[in-house]
C-alpha cells in the first residue's frame, strides 16, 4: 500500500447474493472514507456465516452468539487499518424487521463497520440511534441514494 491510497479488500463469498459484485462494497467503503476525509488506509470487508461471526464475537469480544457486524480498528497514527465482518443472514432478518431491502441493510452494515474502523463508536441501548455515529452512517447512506450514484 502506498502512502496516499485507500486499499480495500472484499470477500463476498456466495452468501451475500444481494451484492452482485465486490464493486458495490468498494463504492460504499470509498464513499464512507470520502465523507470522513480519509484518503489513505487499508480496510477489509468480509461476509461470513452466523457460525463464523459467533466465533469472532466470542473469541475477540467475549460475547455470546451471532451479531450483524463486527469491526476491528487495527490502525495507529491516524491511518485507518481494519477489518469488518458482516453476517448476511442476520442482515436479512434485520432488513425484514426494519422494512428495508436486504441490500440496503448490508450496505448500511458496511458503512457502520467502516465508521468503527475510522474510530467511531456508539452507546448501547435506545440512545444508540441518536448517536453521532448513527447520524454519520445515515448521512453516508443518503448520499449513496442521491441522483447520479
Amino acid at each position: 500500500m502506498s502512502e496516499g491510497e485507500l486499499t480495500i479488500h472484499v470477500n463476498l463469498g456466495e452468501i451475500a447474493s444481494e451484492l452482485n459484485h465486490p464493486h458495490d462494497v468498494v463504492s460504499v467503503v470509498e464513499a464512507t472514507a470520502r465523507a470522513e476525509a480519509v484518503e489513505a488506509g487499508e480496510i477489509s470487508v468480509t461476509f461470513c456465516s452466523m457460525t463464523a461471526i459467533a466465533e469472532l464475537n466470542q473469541k475477540y469480544l467475549n460475547r455470546e452468539g451471532s451479531t450483524d457486524v463486527i469491526a476491528f480498528n487495527l490502525g495507529e497514527g491516524g491511518r485507518p487499518l481494519g477489518d469488518v465482518y458482516i453476517c448476511p443472514e442476520i442482515a436479512r432478518r434485520s432488513a425484514e424487521e426494519y422494512g428495508v431491502s436486504p441490500r440496503e441493510e448490508l450496505l448500511r452494515l458496511v458503512v457502520h463497520g467502516v465508521l468503527h474502523v475510522l474510530g467511531y463508536d456508539h452507546p448501547e441501548g435506545p440512545e444508540r440511534a441518536d448517536s453521532e455515529m448513527f447520524r454519520r452512517q445515515e448521512a453516508v447512506l443518503e448520499g449513496l441514494k442521491s441522483p447520479g450514484r
